[in-house]
C-alpha cells in the first residue's frame, strides 16, 4: 500500500539518515555494553566491526532480493519496527545475554575463552537489528529511483544521507548521550527514533488505489465488457460478471483494512515494548548482581564502579577482572603492588641522601631550578613537602595517576616528595578526590600518558608507569620509544617502576616482551612477584645495578631507623622494603622487542587472560565435566 507521505522524497532521505546514524550508534554502544566484561582493547573492537559488516552486507543481499520480489514500503518499515524493539531491548537482556554466553562458553572451550565469547555475544545481542538496518538502503533504491536517467543521482544522495547519518551517530553517543545520560538510554534514545521514523509511516494516509489497481480494474472492466456482449443472450451471466467485478473490490478492500490492521498492531506493539523497556532498561548497572556499589557510572573512556566499606574503597573498571585501585582508610599499607612500588623512592631518596659526585649535585641544582621556577608560575606541589633540611623534595611523577593510591601511599610513608600524576579520564580523578581522599594539592594533569612526557621538559626522581588497565594495554606506552622518552625525563640516579599486572607463563608472554623492552633501553633491571595476585613490579635505572642499590638503601634504611627516637609508621614500611630487597631479582633479558611499529600488546594480553582464566575456573571446569550441570550449581 502506496502513503501519501512517500510522495515527499526527503522522507525516505531521512529514513536513510536515521538507519545510517543507529546503525553507528548501537555499533559504539555496543563497544560500551562490551567493554565492562571483555575490556576494550582493539580485538574486541575488531570483533564489533566485523561482526557489524557482516550483518549489514547481509541486510543490503536480503533487502535488494525483497525489494525486487514485492516492493511494499510497509515490509521495509515493519522490518524498521522490529530493529527499534530489539535495540530496545538490548539494555534491558543484553548483559544478561553476555553472561550467559561468557559462562557457557568458559566451561566448553579451552582456549580464546574471550575473543570467542565476545563474537558470539555480538553475533546474539547485535547482528540481527543491523541486518535490518541493512535492507534500508537497497528498498529506499527501489521506492525512489523513477528512471534509470536519475538512478545515480538517487543513490548518490541516498548514500550521502547515509553517511552523513553515520557521522552524526558516531559523535553523538561518543560526546553527548553515554557520558551524559549512559549506554542503556542511548539505545532507548536511538530505538526511539526509529520507532517514530516507523510511526510517521504508518499513521500517514494511504494514497488510495494506485496505478496498478486502477489498471487491474479497467482491464476487469474491459474483459467484462467482451464477455457481456459475447454472452448477452443471457441477462444472469450479465449480473454475476457484475457480481463477480464488485465481490473482487470489496475483497480487496477487506485485504488493504486487514493489512493496515496488522500494521497498526506491530505499531502499537513496538510502543508498548518500547515504553517497556524504558521502564525496566534504564538500569545502567552492569554489575547487576551487586546490590552495594557506593558508585557506578560511565566515563568517556571507562565503566566505573566504587565499592566501600568501613576498610577501605576499591575501584575497579571491569566487573569481571579485579580492580585497579585501593584506598585503605586505616592508613595502613595495601597489600597490593603499590606497596611494593614504593621500594623506587627509597632508591631515589637514598641516591639523592647517600651518594655524592658531580651527577648528583648536577642533579640537585637542577632539580632546586625546576621548583623555583614551578613555585614563580603557581604550578609547585606541596604535597609531602616540608623537610627541614632544604633539601629539594624527590620529585615522583605517576603515568596513569587512577584515583592515586601510589601517591597517597608514598606521601603516607615519604617526607619531602613532590608528587604529580598524569590521568587521561578527567571522572576517575573526580572519584579519586570524592571517595579516595586524594591531596587536592596533588596535580592531576588529564592528558595521555605519553603525550604528556612529550610536551615536558621536567625532569624527576622516579617515575611510576601504571597505565596498564585490566587487560587493555596501550601500545603507545609499551614501546621501545616510549621508554626512551621516559628515560630522558629521569634525573640522573632517577627510577622507573612500572607495574606489569598480566603475569604470563608461556615462552613470549606480554610481560616478556615489555621487560626485554625496557631492559634494551635502561641499563639495570629487576623485578619482584606480588604475591596472591598476577602482578609484578619491574625497576629499571640507568646508574648502578637496581638490586644493589635496593640492597644499600635498605641497609642505610634500617640503620635510620634504629636510631629514630619516635615511633612511627617507619618500621611497617622498612618490613615492606625488606621484602622487596629479599624477593628482588634480577632480570635477564631476551631478544623480545616491542615498537611504535610493531607492538601486539592486545593479542599477547589475551593469551595471558585466556590462561588465567583457565587457572581459574580448572576447579569448577572439572565438577562441570564430571557431575554436569547439577553439581556445578550445587557448588555454586
Amino acid at each position: 500500500m502506496k502513503r501519501k507521505i512517500l510522495k515527499n522524497k526527503a522522507y525516505l532521505y531521512l529514513t536513510e539518515f536515521f538507519a545510517g546514524m543507529s546503525v553507528m550508534a548501537v555499533e559504539l554502544g555496543a563497544s560500551r555494553l562490551l567493554a565492562p566484561y571483555f575490556s576494550s582493547s582493539q580485538i574486541v573492537w575488531t570483533i564489533i566491526i566485523g561482526t557489524i559488516m557482516i550483518a549489514m552486507a547481509l541486510g543490503n543481499l536480503y533487502g535488494g532480493k525483497k525489494a525486487d520480489q514485492n516492493p511494499d514500503p510497509d515490509k521495509l518499515y515493519a522490518r524498521i519496527i522490529v530493529a527499534a524493539v530489539w535495540i530496545a531491548l538490548i539494555p534491558v537482556v543484553g548483559k544478561y545475554i553476555i553472561l550467559a554466553v561468557y559462562g557457557l562458553l568458559i566451561f566448553t572451550i579451552n582456549s580464546n575463552y574471550l575473543a570467542a565469547a565476545a563474537f558470539v555475544a555480538c553475533m546474539i545481542v547485535f547482528v540481527f537489528p543491523l541486518f535490518l538496518l541493512g535492507t534500508v538502503t537497497p528498498s529506499l533504491v527501489k521506492y525512489t529511483v523513477d528512471s534509470l536517467d536519475e538512478g545515480g543521482s538517487v543513490v548518490g544522495r541516498l548514500n550521502a544521507a547515509n553517511t552523513i547519518g553515520s557521522i552524526l551517530g558516531t559523535f553523538l553517543p561518543t560526546f553527548v548521550t553515554i557520558p551524559a545520560v549512559g549506554t542503556a538510554i542511548t539505545f532507548l534514545l536511538f530505538s526511539g527514533v526509529l520507532l517514530v521514523l516507523a510511526g510517521l509511516y504508518f499513521l500517514s494516509p494511504a494514497q488510495g488505489d494506485d496505478k496498478a489497481d486502477k489498471g487491474a480494474d479497467k482491464g476487469a472492466d474491459k474483459g467484462a465488457d467482451k464477455e457481456a456482449v459475447k454472452e448477452k443472450s443471457t441477462s444472469v451471466e450479465e449480473d454475476s460478471k457484475t457480481g463477480e467485478k464488485e465481490e473482487k473490490k470489496e475483497e480487496k478492500k477487506v485485504e488493504k483494512k486487514a493489512g493496515e490492521t496488522k500494521n497498526r498492531i506491530r505499531l502499537t506493539v513496538g510502543i508498548v515494548i518500547f515504553l517497556g523497556c524504558c521502564i525496566f532498561g534504564h538500569e545502567s548497572s552492569f554489575a547487576f548482581w551487586q546490590k552495594d556499589l557506593t558508585f557506578e557510572g560511565e566515563s568517556i573512556y571507562n565503566y566505573l564502579q566504587v565499592y566501600e566499606d568501613d576498610r577501605q574503597a576499591v575501584l575497579s573498571t571491569n566487573v569481571l577482572f579485579g580492580v585497579q585501585s585501593v584506598y585503605r582508610k586505616e592508613k595502613s599499607l595495601t597489600g597490593m603492588y603499590y606497596d611494593y612500588a614504593m621500594a623506587s623512592v627509597l632508591m631515589a631518596q637514598d641516591g639523592k641522601n647517600g651518594q655524592n659526585g658531580s651527577n648528583e649535585l648536577n642533579g640537585q641544582d637542577n632539580r632546586l631550578e625546576q621548583k623555583e621556577e614551578a613555585i614563580e608560575t603557581g604550578m609547585e606541589n606541596t604535597s609531602g613537602i616540608g623537610s627541614e633540611t632544604g633539601e629539594a623534595p624527590t620529585d615522583i611523577l605517576i603515568l596513569g595517576m587512577g584515583t592515586g593510591t601510589f601517591a597517597t601511599q608514598c606521601g603516607r610513608y615519604f617526607d619531602n616528595i613532590s608528587t604529580e600524576g598524569v590521568e587521561i579520564d578527567q571522572k576517575i580523578t573526580d572519584l579519586a578526590h570524592q571517595y579516595f581522599a586524594l591531596d587536592e594539592n596533588i596535580k592531576v594533569t588529564t592528558y595521555d600518558g605519553r603525550a604528556f612526557l612529550a610536551a615536558c621538559d621536567q625532569t624527576y626522581d622516579v617515575i611510576m608507569v601504571d597505565a596498564y588497565q585490566d587487560i587493555t594495554i596501550p601500545f603507545q606506552m609499551s614501546s621501545r620509544e616510549f621508554f626512551t622518552m621516559v628515560r630522558d625525563h629521569l634525573n640522573p640516579g632517577g627510577i622507573m617502576v612500572v607495574n606489569l599486572n598480566m603475569r604470563g607463563q608461556k615462552e613470549g608472554n606480554i610481560n616478556q616482551y615489555l621487560s626485554d623492552t625496557i631492559a634494551g633501553v635502561f641499563d639495570s633491571v629487576s623485578v619482584v612477584k606480588v604475591p596472591s595476585t598476577t602482578n609484578q613490579e619491574l625497576f629499571a635505572c640507568c646508574e648502578g645495578n637496581v638490586s644493589d642499590r635496593m640492597e644499600k638503601a635498605v641497609q642505610n634504611f634500617e640503620e635510620r631507623i634504629a636510631g629514630a627516637e619516635e615511633e612511627d609508621t617507619q618500621p611497617e614500611l622498612l618490613y615492606m622494603m625488606q621484602k622487596v630487597n629479599n624477593e628482588l631479582e634480577p632480570y635477564v633479558a631476551g631478544n623480545y622487542l616491542l615498537t611504535d611499529d610493531k607492538a601486539p600488546v592486545e593479542l599477547l594480553g589475551m593469551q595471558v587472560i585466556d590462561d588465567i582464566i583457565r587457572e581459574e575456573v580448572s576447579y569448577y571446569k572439572e565438577i562441570y565435566e564430571e557431575e554436569g550441570l547439577k553439581g556445578l550449581l550445587d557448588v555454586l
